[in-house]
């Protein structure tokens, strides 16, 4: 039987993993993420060599973070730049720039996305004031980085050319009208491909994979995700829960207007053809819970300890309001400057009760992105679909589900982006069926967290005559 290979790198760890064609996993191996192009590239060698020990992948599918990326000689390949994570600060002088020579709304419409400091744009317009060459350079998204190793070739897709916002989605090419008023040449990028769509094959034999093996930048890593999660339709949400918690929607590919722009969420083509997506996030979700366990002990508390401390709080509301802006606030009210807050302490309350505020608090928080997307799409959503580190957290499924009322599917492994890119290498390869391209991930061996009918009553009426008015005042 095939087995496909997916690559995730992410913000913190690149993760290889091995799939049997119905979604198995059989190997899997994660590494940290080192912000040096070599030492990243042999990082991401030794997970594939170790992951594929006793197999031959058929395929590999290649996904990644979004804006993180670097200049590479485009003849022979070599790094011209570090790698500049999204996160890197750098280029916070050139969005005025950027912001100063476009109409805000209608590049939005043209890229899904307004001005700011973690795209490739901003960060080349930042290595151009350091000094950089940019003849015969071209910037390079992380994933397709990792695909020049293995392959020799230069190539993107779609979902992560548009956040270098040099990319527009409505002629599906780079922007060169738009580069060419910031005095830059549509050669510093590479060509597209459709998400998923081999770059080409290994040259030689590399890193465990034999010679010939079909090598594809499957694309965004949540959105790889949210395929794997069968989020294709509009009605469906994926829940990335980790570090920062993101929601993830799909709709029918269509113009975006001035109502898109205001509901704060970003846009963008989908890997599902015809498809594009929205999203929205909370930067500090999995990060409050992290923040939680130093401030509660004089040992950081263990998951363990953690969840011993939401048993003793009981499965009732706690009352309190927490509201997660540790790393600032999401769309729909975005705000880098925003700091969280409790709301409604008591002497009564107790360290458990205080523990289980703050994921009633995230839960608070995405359900308020759930219900705006409702209101801005006119699309009724209530199918959650939720993957990630946090899903291992029984007790803080439950406070979603009972939140916002809805089942909350579990995917049967955390890591959805591996199986996401691995799948839809396979299908576009001609590996999979591709005949079922428009469906994500088969749904057996998923399990479902169900609300509390009761609950979510006592919930509804916290989060709308509390979370919600408090935040207005």
């Amino acid at each position: 039987m095939a087995t496909l290979l997916g690559i995730d790198i992410g913000t913190t760890h690149c993760k290889v993993g091995l799939f049997e064609a119905d979604g198995t996993l059989l190997q899997s191996t994660a590494r940290p993420t080192i912000y040096n192009p070599e030492a990243l590239w042999s990082t991401v060698a030794e997970a594939i060599a170790e992951t594929t020990q006793g197999f031959t992948p058929a395929v590999v599918g290649i996904a990644s973070m979004a804006e993180t990326g670097l200049l590479v000689d485009r003849s022979t390949g070599a790094a011209r730049s570090p790698l500049l994570a999204w996160h890197d600060r750098c280029a916070e002088a050139q969005v005025a720039n950027l912001a100063q020579r476009n109409d805000a709304l209608a590049r939005f419409c043209r890229s899904g996305l307004r001005a700011n400091a973690k795209s490739g744009l901003a960060k080349l317009l930042w290595l151009r004031e350091q000094g950089a060459d940019f003849s015969g350079a071209v910037w390079l998204s992380t994933a397709d980085f990792i695909a020049l190793q293995l392959t020799g070739l230069l190539a993107t897709d779609p979902t992560l050319a548009v956040r270098t916002f040099a990319y527009d989605m409505v002629a599906d090419a780079w922007d060169e009208p738009w580069l060419a008023q910031l005095g830059l040449d549509a050669k510093l990028f590479p060509p597209t491909l459709p998400s998923g769509v081999p770059v080409g094959v290994t040259h030689s034999p590399i890193a465990g994979l034999k010679t010939g093996t079909p090598v594809a930048i499957s694309g965004h890593d949540h959105v790889c995700a949210a395929f794997a999660a069968d989020v294709i339709e509009p009605g469906a949400v994926f829940d990335s829960m980790g570090t920062a918690e993101t929601l993830i929607g799909a709709l029918k590919s269509r113009p975006l207007d001035e109502c898109d722009f205001a509901s704060g969420f970003l846009f963008g083509p989908h890997v599902a053809p015809k498809r594009m997506f929205w999203m929205s996030s909370l930067p500090a979700s999995g990060g409050s819970v992290e923040w939680l366990r130093g401030i509660l002990g004089e040992e950081r508390l263990s998951y363990a300890q953690l969840a011993t401390l939401l048993e003793e709080a009981g499965p009732e509301p706690t009352g309190i309001l927490y509201y997660p802006y540790l790393s600032g606030a999401g769309a729909p009210h975005a705000d880098s400057n925003a700091r969280a807050a409790f709301v409604g302490l008591r002497s009564g309350h107790t360290r458990a009760q205080f523990a289980k505020a703050v994921y009633e608090g995230t839960a608070y928080e995405m359900e308020t992105i759930r219900r705006r997307a409702q209101e801005v799409l006119g699309i009724e959503m209530h199918t959650l679909i939720a993957a990630g580190g946090g899903t291992r957290n029984a007790a803080w499924l439950q406070i979603k589900a009972d939140v916002c009322g809805c089942p909350i599917t579990v995917l049967p492994h955390a890591d959805a982006t591996l199986w996401g890119a691995a799948m839809l290498a396979g299908r576009r390869s001609g590996i999979l069926d591709a005949g079922i391209l428009d469906a994500g991930s088969p749904s057996a061996a998923r399990t479902q967290v169900h609300p509390d009918s009761e609950r979510h009553q006592r919930y509804r009426e916290l989060y709308e005559k509390g979370y919600v008015q408090c935040y207005k005042n």
